[in-house]
């Protein structure tokens, strides 16, 4: 359902920028900023075969490597020269492969490192060039992982990139302060067209959403709404902060173990 432009949520007039928004989380938070008025921009190596759309809006697609500094300066000057001016970006695109810490690759490593900390600052750092110079600023919207925050075995470089970009989000946040906001999204387990490699059917997918306290895998529209809330001027006095959407967390384990159960004092 599409907002009413009196909706302190709505988003029309303004231009926002996903990286990676063709598919999974990145396409959620596009079409979420769509249904909320938004002229929207993705990017990505590949265009996707149907592009975010929503409410008859649909996104505009510019082919760039966010891990290339001159092909992000290349987009952010497409999406200007476009529509003139640039709110929001949100810094999607990321995500790594299995590899096991003792034997990963220089070469693998460097390039997991690149495109989860560096990217999202290369891309920062040309949208704020812009934003310092518009009269209402912007808003840099980078996507974290819980990964940050716990051992990740068979994704360490993922794991210690998603940690740098807390540091980074809230250096920036300092730095570019008062006209541009920089937040973090920390993203729990999200359910998408890809989930099936890693979880397994849909009985294996509800297993992982019972180890969350509220019951389920978060959707791709759950962080886009985070998002949104973070662009909209319900947020105007937040910035440097680490939004938590991952349901509570994960069941701690040794409740299992020892088949403890969370009790709750009665009124």
């Amino acid at each position: 359902m599409p907002l009413r432009d009196d909706s302190a949520l709505s988003q029309r007039g303004r231009v926002v920028l996903v990286t990676g928004g063709g598919r999974g989380v990145g396409r959620g938070i596009a079409e979420r900023f769509l249904t909320a008025g938004a002229a929207v921009a993705i990017c990505g190596r590949h265009e996707p075969e149907t592009m975010p759309s929503a409410d008859g809006a649909t996104a505009m697609f510019t082919a760039a490597d966010v891990r290339d500094a001159e092909q992000v300066n290349a987009l952010i000057d497409a999406v200007v020269a476009r529509h003139g001016r640039l709110d929001v970006v949100v810094n999607n695109a990321g995500g790594a492969p299995p590899a096991e810490s003792a034997t990963a690759p220089a070469r693998f490593s460097t390039a997991i490192v690149t495109l989860n900390l560096l990217a999202p600052l290369f891309v920062a750092q040309a949208a704020n060039a812009v934003m310092q110079h518009q009269d209402e600023g912007g808003l840099i919207v980078n996507i974290g992982s819980v990964s940050a925050e716990r051992p990740n075995p068979s994704a360490a470089a993922y794991g210690a990139a998603k940690a740098g970009l807390v540091n980074l989000t809230q250096t920036l946040a300092v730095e570019w302060a008062p006209k541009v906001r920089v937040n973090l999204v920390t993203a729990g387990y999200v359910r998408t067209e890809l989930s099936h490699l890693y979880y397994g059917d849909e009985a294996g997918i509800a297993a992982v959403g019972t180890t969350i306290p509220l019951g389920r895998m978060a959707e791709p529209a759950d962080i886009g709404d985070a998002c949104l809330l973070l662009a909209s001027p319900l947020a105007r006095y937040i910035t440097g902060a680490n939004l938590a959407v991952h349901g509570g967390g994960e069941r701690p384990a040794y409740l299992d173990a020892s088949q403890g159960e969370i009790t709750k004092e009665k009124g």
